[in-house]
């Protein structure tokens, strides 16, 4: 007998998004060893700039040994067991935080709560401030992640906010009344925030001053919470600028206000530094009890005292954070010019985006209908047949179907080519003898491939028709 929780299937993993990894997982593709294997393009890392990294690691040995001026800390922080976080580590955040946003904001690391990524922090701030049944409000399209880290454990329920392609994916006050009173007088859940991703993934764009205005707005009118997960603040590449919805509250004077209290930020340096492995996010927030709480909730998620120790010292050196910022936005931006130069050559649009580590793309023309079922057999075709793992916009909970996240900085130049040149020639052989024709190539990839989506597939298919009601 196991609990419900154990037996249930509420943590997401039959999402497109997660069964893609698993087919790609089979097969990866390598220039050397297996360069016909699928290309993982359904990942959000960060794998520009390890020369970077690597080379200050180099440069300070005692960082990496844990040593201070020559003497070995490690019992040091062996030892360390405070939830709190080490202080040294919490100011350079806090200065690498304000950084980010161009010094405009300073933040205090008392309000500070340290997590094992931004994947706990968002579910211990969602423990905080819901109870199982309430619910939060998630603008579409959103990360496939979060139904599982905002709602599995904590039992709170997400409900869409839906964005059209009309507006450019852009929040609106109208699409947001109409989620709350969906949820209220449809759905009898009872609305605690609404959580936001800024820059959004899977868009790839930052947010208007109109939507952060909005957001507060209706935060304000109904005396709900607005948590901000800026996780890509760092990797913002082009103009507009990021602004913080910390910033903008700043900017209409409500630091005296019963809603500065309601305002969080989630954020990590698994996306700006690339560091995902280290498991570093924080929850900041300017309300004492949730910070009380939080910090309590964050023993069952602690950042190693080693990690704190080596990033706090990379942290303090402002000329390689400096330095380490402008390089990585410059090569990212490159990396995403590379990749809608290659889409435009096939036909085939993006949504302008100016962050992250992704593209939203447009592949409606490519549908055989306009249907999610569609939009499923299609991502198969990529994923099995072209070689391509990207993740399908009924993962993201979008409204309409062809849409697809692309990610471009986990893979080198030579690799996204490689990608390119399949999607060319993918696209050429549709126009030229329809989309279902498979070469010899594409069949031996399918028959790879095939005995796993054969077990799944049934199940994917309920849960596509889900999120084409939602």
């Amino acid at each position: 007998m196991l609990s419900s929780k154990a037996s249930c299937n509420s943590h997401g993993q039959d999402s497109s998004y997660f069964q893609g990894w698993q087919v790609y997982e089979k097969n990866p593709f390598d220039e050397v060893e297996n360069p016909t294997g699928i290309i993982q393009m359904g990942l959000a890392d960060n794998q520009l700039s390890f020369d970077l990294v690597e080379s200050w690691l180099r440069k300070n040995p005692d960082a990496m040994g844990l040593k201070k001026d020559g003497e070995s800390v490690f019992r040091e922080l062996a030892l360390f067991q405070d939830y709190h976080g080490l202080p040294a580590f919490k100011n350079e955040l806090v200065e690498y935080m304000a950084k980010i946003r161009g010094n405009k904001v300073k933040f205090d690391p008392n309000n500070l709560v340290l997590a094992a990524g931004a994947t706990s922090a968002n579910e211990t701030l969602i423990f905080c401030l819901a109870d199982p049944g309430e619910a939060i409000l998630l603008p579409t399209p959103y990360y496939p992640g979060f139904d599982r880290d905002l709602k599995w454990r904590t039992g709170v329920e997400i409900v869409p906010v839906h964005c059209s392609s009309s507006t450019g994916f852009r929040i609106t006050m109208l699409a947001l009344e109409e989620a709350y009173q969906r949820s209220t007088q449809k759905l009898n859940l009872k609305v605690k925030g609404v959580l936001i991703t800024n820059p959004s993934n899977p868009l790839g764009t930052t947010m208007t001053m109109d939507e952060l205005n909005h957001l507060i707005t209706f935060a304000i009118a109904k005396n709900i919470h607005v948590i901000s997960d800026e996780v890509f603040s760092g990797t913002v590449f082009d103009s507009p600028g990021f602004i913080s919805i910390i910033e903008d509250a700043m900017d209409r004077n409500l630091e005296n206000t019963d809603v500065w209290s309601r305002i969080h930020i989630v954020y990590s340096l698994s996306k700006d530094l690339g560091l995902p492995g280290f498991r570093v996010g924080m929850i900041y927030s300017n309300n004492e009890t949730v910070v009380s709480a939080a910090t309590k909730m964050s023993s069952f998620g602690l950042v190693s005292s080693q990690s704190q120790y080596l990033l706090s010292n990379m942290l303090a050196n402002k000329k390689f954070t400096s330095k380490y910022m402008k390089e990585n936005q410059k090569r990212l931006k490159k990396m995403k010019e590379m990749l809608v130069s290659g889409l435009k050559k096939s036909g085939i649009d993006c949504l302008k985006g100016n962050a992250g580590l992704f593209c939203w793309v447009d592949l409606r023309h490519l549908l055989s209908s306009n249907t999610f079922e569609a939009e499923k057999e299609l991502w198969k075709k990529i994923l099995c047949e072209v070689g391509l793992n990207i993740s399908p916009g009924a993962s993201c909970h979008c409204t309409e179907p062809g849409w697809f996240r692309v990610c471009f900085a986990n893979m080198s130049q030579a690799t996204l080519q490689v990608a390119m040149q399949r999607i060319k020639d993918f696209v050429e052989r549709s126009s030229c003898t329809g989309i279902g024709n498979i070469s010899n190539y594409q069949q031996n990839m399918y028959s790879l491939s095939r005995k796993l989506l054969g077990n799944w597939v049934r199940k994917l298919s309920s849960v596509d028709r889900d999120e084409q009601e939602r």
